[in-house]
């Protein structure tokens, strides 16, 4: 039986950093599960999980949310990809990224953290970065607002009107690299919008 894919979606606990922009790979975790009807349910490893597949007859997931902050992130990303028996190469991490510009998503696999703790927590657990990265684009803060205090706002209005696209663009980079790799996902989420 082919081995699963754990897909985690990266961002910090409790109501006050739900709709915050660094939580983003939580809401494309979020919109995965609810597009095949599935809900969270707690597990030992620290997170909350829905074991789902990505269409009948296809490949197991297993959709993950740390209830660590991000920057400790590592810990459950690694507890759950052993009680799964998940390689890095079938982990999957969606998280926010400051140097993409908001409603962009890049994929890429290994390489650095590019500075994100939460990545750079989960390449240390699983003592591998050969994992792939969602990275979903919120953009740098105008004028001279912290990127720090940033990531941690609500998206602002304006982003909030785009924001079900971008979630829904991630969900399908996601579900597209599970089904046809990698180069595949790249090839059709780099591309300009038509």
């Amino acid at each position: 039986m082919a081995q699963p894919w754990l897909i985690v979606g990266l961002g910090n606990p409790g109501p006050r950093y739900e709709l915050t922009r660094h939580n983003v790979g939580q809401l494309v975790v979020d919109e995965l599960a609810a597009r095949r009807g599935e809900g969270f349910r707690a597990h030992k490893a620290q997170a909350r999980v829905a074991e789902t597949w990505l269409r009948p007859g296809g490949a197991k997931l297993i959709l993950a949310k740390p209830n660590t902050f991000m920057n400790v992130s590592g810990g459950p990303v690694a507890g759950l990809a052993k009680f799964y028996g998940v390689e890095p190469g079938n982990v999957v991490v969606i998280h926010d990224e400051l140097d993409i510009p908001f409603d962009t998503i890049k994929l890429k696999s290994g390489g650095g953290h590019g500075g994100h703790n939460g990545v750079r927590d989960v390449a240390k657990a699983l003592d591998s970065t050969d994992f792939a990265r969602v990275r979903v684009g919120i953009g740098r803060p105008m004028g001279r607002q912290d990127p720090a205090d940033w990531v941690l706002d609500p998206f602002g209005s304006a982003e909030r009107k785009n924001l079900p696209i971008l979630i829904g663009d991630a969900a399908d980079a996601v579900e597209q690299l599970v089904e046809d790799g990698l180069l595949a996902a790249q090839q059709t989420h780099h591309a300009p919008r038509p």
